[in-house]
This record gives C-alpha cells, structure tokens and sequence, in this order.
C-alpha cells in the first residue's frame, strides 16, 4: 500500500526563519512546522528581509523555492519579485489542500492571498497572531478598523476558518471581523523544549531579573523601570530585545536614570532565539509585563527552565501565584509589581528553590499536553 500523500499546505508571513525580529509569529509558525512537518507539507511564502531590515538574508536565492533542512520549502521574496502575477502562478502550480495566512494587516501576505483565493477549491486559515487584542489595536486602531469593515464589505473573509489562541482572541475575531465566523481555538505549539530545570544560588536581599522582548509600549518595558524605583534590595534587571521606537526608549533610558544605587538596569541588544534558554537560566525571574500575548513563547521557556514569572493579567499564563510559578497582575496597579520583585528579592535559597520547581512544573505540565498538536491537524484538515 503506498503511503498517503501528506496534505500540501500554502503558508503566507511577512516574515520567517532565519529572521527572528519580528518575535513571536515567527516563532509560532516554525513551532507548528516543526511540530507537525511529519504529517503536513509546508510551503512558505515570506520576504527575503528580516524585520526593520533591508539587507537581503545571505547566502539564500530570493524568487525561487529554497528547501530547508526540516524540510519545508519556503520562497524569499525579494521586493522586485513582489507581484500580484508571481502570488497567482505559485497559487496555481499545485493542487494546494489549504492555505494558511498568518495575520490581518499586510497587503502582500494577509490581505491579497485571500483576494487572490477566493474561488480556489482550498481551506483557508487566518491566525490572528495577536492583532485584535486592545493592546494591538489601541496602535493605530482607526485605521484598522476602517479595514475591518471594508473587508466585510468585499466578503473578504467569507469561507475563511480563524485560528485564535483562546477564548478571547476568539472574542475578538467575532466582534471585529466577522460576527459568525467559524473559529478553531487552537493554542500556540511550543518550541520543541526539553525542559532542563536549571539551579541558579539565590541570596536573600538580591535578585536578578530579566525581559526579552522588544522595547516597546504595547510590551510595557517603562512601567517594569518605574516599578523599580521605590523597591528596597539589590535588583539588577537586564533587558534584551530590538528598540523600534526611540522616543518611547528615551523615557526608558530617563526612567533608569532616575532608579536608586543599589537598582541597575542594563539593555544588552538583541539575541538570536537559540541563545535565549541560557539567559533565561541566569536570572531568577522574567520581568515582563506586557499589554496582551496572544501566547508568550518567552513565558513557556522561562517556566520549563525554572523560571518565575513576573507578568500582567493580560497573557494565557493565568493564576500563577497558586502554582508557585510567578504573579500574573493588572496593570492598572504598578504597585503590584514593586511588591512581588521584593518578594523575589527576599528569598532566599530554599523558598526559591520551591517557586522555581513550581514554575518548571506548570511549564511541563504545558509541554506534555497533547491537545494543541491535534487542534493544530485538525484546524487544516478537518
């Protein structure tokens, strides 16, 4: 009997592996092909550019297919190669099962496949990827919504299935694109951890803590440095992550200024995601109180190392206090923080040892769990 033919899947994203600048959809996408590249055939469609970058990725051939070692295909395209005719022949060069388009706002890869599949016999998916959370519309949200209600005029969604990450993003998808549409809550795959609970000496009166995101307001970095100025102990913070927005890292930068002695805060740049487990490892906590995740990758590795988390209420990563894996707090009380990096501060060795075990339980209780794998098949397939 030969073997079954694996489905054929046409996947659009601004941006994917080798790049890394645009966080998390990124990260997501080459999670779930990772995961599933045994059952599934992937061919992706993204830019030869990184995010914010111009330079083309070296060594790679933009305008054709370029077979990665996992084995999905991908096509770099480089901006000349950019056309509605090159988007329709690639379209219709193969019997495609379905077609995955990850995001709502880019003309090239979210607004124009849809148009241009309208009436193609194939199941398409939009993944949210975070972009209708009041946090992501809040930034330049008229434009946005204009969008939105001009899509529902042109039917643009209409066969479309919506991939969303929870219940709320499913929400949102029903409030802002299309108040019946057919939504899959299918929860992001993690990268492929193995979960190393790694010891780190934790002394009473200092602690170290760390964010690796970008800088940025919609991830909070001022309120984290303003949460540090009334703290008492020895707290040295240190940020990792991409500054696309100066002005925003300037009051970052007087923020830190203003912090006492024994507070130092140091911004390190950016790190390629393999080096990110280490980092994780030398610190005591992660630092990250952002205005929505539709998921938190850097959350889950931080836990399945044996990481706190000192988060907002505004990731999946809820009810953290009663696992003894971190505090998930509003945001609308900075105080909260300042608190609970004090309370890491006076730990000492022993009452760290059992947040950290608590962390790296709920982390793997996370990676074990089968569910997302099959809601992720059945999410194309079904």
């Amino acid at each position: 009997m030969s073997a079954m033919a694996k489905p054929r899947v046409l996947v659009f994203i601004d941006w994917y592996l080798p790049g890394y600048k645009a966080g998390g959809p990124v990260r997501s996408l080459a999670n779930l092909v990772d995961h599933l590249r045994d059952r599934i055939d992937f061919s992706i469609i993204t830019r030869n550019t990184d995010y914010t970058e111009s330079t083309p990725y070296p060594g790679i051939q933009p305008d054709q297919w370029t077979h990665l070692p996992g084995g999905e295909k991908v096509w770099y395209a480089s901006e000349a190669g950019t056309s509605r005719k090159v988007w329709k022949r690639i379209m219709k060069e193969e019997k495609w099962d379905a077609m995955y388009v990850n995001g709502l706002y880019s003309w090239w890869y979210n607004i124009l496949p849809l148009w241009l599949s309208r009436r193609m016999p194939m199941r398409r998916v939009v993944a949210v990827r975070g972009m209708l959370a009041s946090g992501a519309l809040q930034h330049g949200s008229l434009k946005k919504l204009l969008f939105l209600s001009l899509a529902r005029m042109v039917d643009l969604y209409k066969g479309v299935r919506f991939q969303a990450t929870n219940e709320e993003e499913a929400r949102d998808v029903r409030m802002h694109v299309l108040k019946h549409a057919e939504v899959h809550v299918v929860p992001n795959l993690s990268r492929k951890l193995a979960g190393v609970h790694v010891p780190i000496a934790k002394h009473p009166g200092a602690v170290k803590l760390v964010s690796v995101a970008r800088i940025a307001v919609e991830k909070n970095t001022l309120l984290a440095l303003e949460s540090l100025r009334n703290v008492k102990g020895a707290v040295q913070f240190n940020l990792y992550g991409p500054v696309y927005d100066e002005a925003y890292w300037e009051k970052c930068q007087a923020a830190i200024a203003a912090l006492p002695t024994p507070v130092k805060v140091e911004y390190k740049g950016t790190v390629p995601p393999e080096e990110v487990p280490e980092i994780l490892a030398e610190h005591h906590a992660l630092f990250m109180p952002s205005a929505g995740e539709n998921f938190g990758h850097t959350m889950l590795e931080a836990l399945s190392a044996g990481r706190p988390l000192l988060i907002s209420d505004r990731t999946p990563w809820r009810e953290l206090e009663q696992d003894n894996a971190g505090w998930d707090l509003p945001l609308d009380r900075p105080a909260g923080f300042t608190e609970a990096v004090e309370r890491l501060s006076g730990m000492d060795q022993a009452e760290f040892d059992r947040w950290s075990t608590g962390a790296y339980e709920r982390g793997m209780r996370y990676l074990g769990d089968p569910a997302p794998m099959e809601a992720s098949l059945k999410m194309f397939l079904a």
